[in-house]
């Protein structure tokens, strides 16, 4: 016989930031009301129920004020926003009275508007409405949709996620790249000690495993199996700055080592607590300057993307989605 499982009280801010590790796309749902005008608001508690017969869901909070129009609406619609759609979700999250008139969208097969430009929609029939503690759960029966190779908007964290940044900057950077990778381990962040002072593994380009040059290549030869998740820093160096060396474009991950027990293969490695790193002994004034930052904001839990070069240049930090 199974024990009854003792549930504990959640402080509701922080089980909302454990939430904010999944990496979500941002949609906006909508109707016509009974009136015939529009409604919509954004949201990224979306996803596909079934192929057979097709069916996606999204949540909504009894304390919406579009609650009561999509707990009755016998038909609706979800655009998953492109990454060009930023102003789009922005919009939708706010109370404006507007919001279709500072978008453009277009009407499909039920009358439901989508967003003109999304990566793809969903024209729905509403197939059911579940109750969900403080949220309803409707569940659209898909009737028509249309999808583009435009790359789609992400949120994790509490900030927007460009899929295709990380790519385009290496893409622009060319043979001119320096990549490097800011490495949490559970004890602290991976530095590496150096002639130079503490370094971040860093490569000339990102793949492969097998190039010994790159930062893929690096890692496996330190003995680290790690996830890179998303682009923290973009900038450049050298050039004037430094008495004339040719420039470059740095380009900073961030990730984490994904912890198999096994030890380390390079005794390089250091393993360093973010409230104790010696910035002392990090002599690149760029690199210490961004790891900073990274304490920083890793504290509150909500990154930015510093883009510019090594001495100025703009924390890209985005509104939140609702």
């Amino acid at each position: 016989m199974n024990e009854p499982v003792t549930e504990q009280a959640f402080d509701a801010a922080d089980f909302r930031r454990a939430l904010g590790a999944f990496v979500t796309g941002v949609t906006v749902v909508t109707t016509m009301q009974p009136d015939g005008s529009p409604r919509g608001f954004t949201a990224n508690s979306f996803t596909s129920v079934s192929l057979d017969p097709p069916l996606i869901l999204v949540c909504i909070a009894k304390t919406a004020s579009s609650y009561a129009v999509f707990s009755q609406t016998k038909h609706f619609a979800v655009s998953v926003l492109s990454e060009d759609q930023k102003s789009v979700s922005g919009v939708f999250a706010s109370k404006a009275a507007d919001k279709f008139t500072q978008v453009a969208w277009q009407t499909r097969s039920t009358g439901a508007p989508v967003m003109s430009g999304a990566a793809a929609s969903f024209d729905c029939a509403t197939h059911d409405v579940v109750d969900a503690g403080d949220h309803i759960i409707l569940i659209g029966r898909v009737v028509d949709f249309v999808h583009t190779s435009a790359s789609p908007l992400g949120y994790c964290r509490g900030a927007y996620v460009n899929f295709s940044l990380s790519q385009d900057a290496l893409a622009a950077a060319g043979s001119r790249a320096q990549v490097g990778a800011i490495l949490e381990h559970r004890d602290g962040l991976v530095l590496l000690d150096t002639p130079q002072g503490l370094q971040l593994p860093t490569g000339i380009k990102l793949e492969p495993a097998s190039d010994a040059a790159s930062l893929r290549g690096v890692l496996a030869k330190l003995g680290l199996d790690v996830h890179l998740d998303f682009i923290f820093a973009v900038f450049e160096s050298g050039g004037a700055q430094t008495g004339g060396q040719p420039a470059s474009v740095q380009v900073y991950y961030r990730g984490r080592v994904v912890d198999s027990g096994a030890a380390w293969l390079d005794s390089a490695i250091r393993i360093v607590p973010l409230a104790q790193i010696p910035w002392d002994d990090v002599r690149d004034e760029a690199v210490r300057s961004m790891l900073q930052r990274y304490v920083r904001e890793r504290s509150e839990d909500a990154f930015g993307i510093y883009v510019g070069d090594s001495q100025a240049g703009t924390v890209q930090t985005l509104a939140l989605s609702h």
